[in-house]
């Protein structure tokens, strides 16, 4: 029988970190004004992390003690006080911590090449901050990727397989990195048509070629040898044998010079005779599973960087003034974005250009640095033709929603009718006159409560954010 005391050892070498004695290498972190030196040992680190243990070995900095001094300035303190406790005490306490903080860990961890922390650090994630996973899909997804995060890749995988519009249709397609394409379009159970397969990929290789001519009627060898040689690892994942005849002499034709003259031979034969024989490998049919996805309004169909289906679905029991939350899967509208800040503008001119005039706008906002969600929805318009003044509505709201830290929703439903939404085409939206609305500039503001039940944010004034999305809703 073996006795373990892990506990004990791990309390030992955290004292040991804490007190510095006999320390050898003295780190130090973070940028001004928050900096913090570290006193360690090499002999820890020789075997706890051997990145670290080669970079003291690389270091040529002494103090006057001697000891050899390590500068990871671009760290932050917080991150590298976790991965040094990790390190001498093999403990994590994550208990409160912000998750941009926990990405911030994980990315370090991978740095410092702690496998096992990596490995753990994922699944947290996944298992206990899945929201926020989704609300940040493509900043992490495309960071899986750069990083290798297995486990990341395929819980992002596995979803985007069942909904494959959540990349395919985000402004961030292009610039998908290449092993993150391959990975999804190999896959058996992508829920997508072969032909809407073939155009995303003639789509991310042709945005990856700037050079390319825009009108494919002026491309010359070159250009198609440029494209072919862009979509090496893509081609082969591809079912061709899978898209029909039409399909094939509409999209796939025109790029028969990137094919492999065998293939096109075969592409073309099996198309208009797909009982003659082939030599070249046909691929199984994906696994579309029909009766099995959700209608229009089920989980991951709202194209949102900032709210999940799960609000989307609070939401709307608002805007029917229903006391119980609509599932998820019973969605009765429609959530289409017409505006992102980060995508259309942050702008007056871009609001009015976009939103001026249209009924049944939801505004979501993502409050810079915190976990807030601020928004408000307005059933009638906004008309910049009515400048300086109100328009009427009982059944304008604004809310604050439940995400991350943020654990109760605030829902102010409109008191004053005639003052629900002011129209301003010196400012933007605003629903009363100073409830909830856009500055002048890229930021917000909450202020005095005026048209509405309850202020949504405990400070008022304005505040800067990350981003902004409006959607004009409707009846399925």
């Amino acid at each position: 029988m073996i006795l373990n005391f892990y506990e004990n050892l791990s309390n030992d070498y955290i004292k040991l970190l804490e007190n510095g004695n006999e320390h050898n290498i003295i780190i130090e972190v973070g940028e001004p004004p928050v900096m913090k030196t570290f006193k360690v040992h090499s002999t820890v680190l020789c075997y706890r992390c051997p990145y670290l243990y080669n970079e003291f070995k690389k270091s040529t900095i002494n103090n006057d003690d001697n000891v050899k001094i390590i500068q990871k300035l671009q760290i932050s303190v917080k991150v590298f006080n976790f991965i040094i406790k990790y390190i001498y005490g093999a403990t994590v306490n994550l208990e409160k911590v912000e998750k941009s903080i926990i990405f911030d860990l994980l990315m370090t961890a991978n740095q410092f090449l702690l496998e096992e922390l990596v490995e753990t650090l994922q699944t947290f994630l996944i298992e206990n901050h899945p929201s926020w996973l989704k609300l940040n899909f493509s900043k992490i997804y495309n960071s899986s990727f750069q990083t290798d995060f297995k486990v990341l890749q395929n819980y992002y995988n596995d979803i985007i397989a069942k909904y494959p519009n959540l990349i395919f249709e985000s402004t961030d397609f292009n610039t998908l990195p290449e092993a993150a394409l391959v990975s999804i379009i190999q896959r058996e159970d992508l829920q997508l048509e072969e032909s809407k397969i073939w155009d995303y990929v003639i789509q991310w290789g042709t945005a990856h070629n700037k050079i390319l001519p825009s009108n494919l009627d002026d491309w010359i060898d070159k250009d198609f040898q440029i494209l072919k040689n862009s979509l090496q690892q893509c081609l082969p994942h591809i079912r061709y044998f899978q898209i029909s005849s039409g399909n094939i002499m509409e999209k796939v034709f025109p790029y028969q010079q990137i094919f492999d003259k065998t293939l096109w031979a075969d592409i073309l034969k099996y198309s208009m005779a797909p009982d003659k024989p082939i030599t070249s490998t046909i691929l199984p049919p994906r696994k579309i599973f029909t009766t099995q996805l959700p209608n229009r309004g089920n989980a991951f169909q709202i194209t949102s960087s900032i709210i999940t289906n799960e609000h989307a679905a609070e939401i709307a029991s608002w805007i029917d003034k229903k006391e119980v939350t609509y599932e998820v899967n019973n969605n009765p509208y429609e959530f289409n974005l017409i505006l992102r800040g980060s995508r259309d503008g942050f702008e007056r001119d871009e609001f009015w250009n976009l939103c001026n005039q249209k009924k049944n706008l939801l505004v979501v906002v993502k409050v810079k640095d915190t976990d807030e969600i601020l928004g408000g929805y307005n059933p009638i318009c906004w008309n910049c033709n009515c400048s300086g003044l109100f328009s009427t509505t009982n059944d304008s709201f604004i809310f604050s929603l439940k995400n991350g830290n943020i654990k109760n929703y605030i829902l102010s439903r409109v008191k004053n009718a005639s003052n629900a939404i002011y129209n301003s085409s010196s400012y933007g939206l605003s629903f009363g006159y100073y409830d909830f609305g856009m500055s002048e500039d890229r930021s917000f503001y909450v202020n005095c409560i005026f048209g509405y039940e309850k202020q949504i944010r405990k400070l008022s004034g304005t505040f800067s954010i990350d981003d902004y999305e409006v959607f004009q809703i409707k009846k399925k």
